[in-house]
């Protein structure tokens, strides 16, 4: 139930999404789920918070460059299989990857309206903000994996082994 997601910032540019992959693939650590945006809408949220809370995250010059520069860049969530966190950082680590590392929850859900909705409204119920969440699915008969990072991890996986118990 509780993962741990690798995010990383990559050059938005043709071929880097596939060496990355294909490095991963190499070394035989399948990704159960991966999530891409472009960073400049990770900086945007950075300028949001600012805004809100009306603290100087960084420098105004700070914030003009990372805004020109951000849109450069992408922003890759990825879960790895089961059993090769290690080796995925290990791999990352090697080819000089600026990456860090997120408890999540990965939760198998019925393909099937309204089981989002469950999931958030549990979480909702505990007092615990989903911060984001990604996942597909393949067929309307497969069951489907979907990645929650929910602000209290703690709590959010007493809340789902509740559920399981």
């Amino acid at each position: 139930m509780v993962r741990t997601e690798i995010s990383l910032f990559l050059k938005n540019a043709p071929g880097e999404l596939g060496k990355l992959t294909a490095l991963l693939g190499e070394a035989k650590i399948n990704i159960d789920a991966i999530t891409i945006q472009d960073a400049s809408s990770y900086v945007k949220e950075l300028f949001k918070a600012r805004g809100k809370s009306l603290k100087r995250i960084a420098s105004a010059a700070s914030y003009n460059s990372m805004s020109k520069d951000s849109a450069d860049f992408a922003l890759i969530r990825l879960l790895p299989s089961h059993g090769t966190i290690n080796q995925a950082i290990d791999l990352l680590t090697e080819h000089d990857y600026l990456f860090d590392m997120m408890p999540v929850i990965a939760v198998t859900l019925t393909n099937r309206p309204g089981e989002i909705s469950r999931i958030a409204g549990k979480l909702g119920k505990a007092g615990i903000n989903i911060n984001y969440v990604y996942g597909s699915a393949v067929t309307a008969d497969q069951p489907c994996l979907f990645v929650f990072c929910p602000d209290d991890i703690d709590l959010a996986a007493k809340v789902f082994k509740e559920q399981t118990a």
